[in-house]
């Protein structure tokens, strides 16, 4: 499965949906990403910007989510040939 690449561009909704390791990055950011159970509308670097993050600090995060997000896919990599050995 492909997931979109985390940019300044992804949309809030695209990226909760692809990366559930997001919602919680990002509340602890202080970044509004949930309202009454769903996504917000905008794109990450909207949300960021209404916070007050700087266009420095909006990279940063990109660059830290996307490091988590390649985790998660080694992760998910690493459990599927644990799985199929077994087979």
């Amino acid at each position: 499965m492909n997931k979109p690449e985390i940019t300044k561009d992804i949309l809030i909704e695209d990226l909760v949906n692809d990366y559930a390791f997001s919602v919680k990055y990002m509340m602890e950011k202080g970044i509004r990403c949930i309202m009454c159970g769903e996504p917000i509308w905008g794109t990450l670097e909207e949300a960021a910007l209404e916070k007050d993050f700087s266009e420095n600090e909006i990279k940063d995060i990109i660059l830290e989510m996307n490091k988590l997000a390649k985790k998660e896919l080694d992760n998910v990599d690493t459990i599927t040939k644990i799985e199929t050995t077994k087979l």
